[in-house]
């Protein structure tokens, strides 16, 4: 195979542990910024619109994807400001490919995550690895009944965010290709 696999990144959830309930993560920073998606539903002049959005970034995590035999994609909420905000907080290179979504949190008629349908239209037909703390045993199979290519679908705890052993998964999942 000459093409790489695609890495379908999410932010919040495997890069962003926002469920951990410990007030410092060991190894990660804790930055505010300002997305535009979250500040659109925040009410203007709140606390929360001042402040920004929390979140938590581990600095190493760039380079440990980076190093990874894939061709990295953005396929978050956040869209062109994860190359924007997260990339350098990481040390990722910047601009990535961003999957841009027609409609942010759309219902699926048969209860797949929004995602899903766009995502699988956008791999067109290349083997991808999907990294998102919201898929479901439904989208797993709705992707191996249609998408021809292999695909790894890893579901990340959003409390713990990517780990050592779910990069080991990611390695060896592009290396058996």
């Amino acid at each position: 195979m000459t093409e790489r696999p695609l890495l379908l990144l999410d932010v919040d959830g495997p890069l962003n542990p926002y469920a951990s309930h410990l007030p410092r993560l060991h190894g990660y920073a804790t930055h505010r910024f300002l997305p535009s998606n979250w500040l659109s539903r925040q009410t203007p002049g709140s606390r929360a619109h001042r402040r920004g959005l929390r979140v938590y970034l581990n600095p190493t995590h760039g380079a440990r994807l980076a190093a990874l035999p894939y061709e990295l994609t953005w396929a978050t909420t956040w869209m062109h400001e994860a190359n924007e905000m997260i990339a350098p907080a990481i040390g990722l290179p910047a601009p990535l490919p961003v999957i841009e979504w027609p409609e942010l949190f759309a219902h699926d008629p048969d209860g797949l995550y929004w995602k899903t349908r766009h995502l699988l239209k956008w791999a067109a037909g290349r083997p991808f690895a999907w990294v998102d703390d919201m898929i479901t045993d439904r989208d797993t199979t709705y992707i191996a009944e249609n998408h021809d290519a292999p695909s790894l679908l890893l579901r990340i705890h959003p409390r713990y965010g990517l780990r050592a052993p779910d990069f080991t998964t990611l390695t060896r999942w592009a290396k058996s290709l």
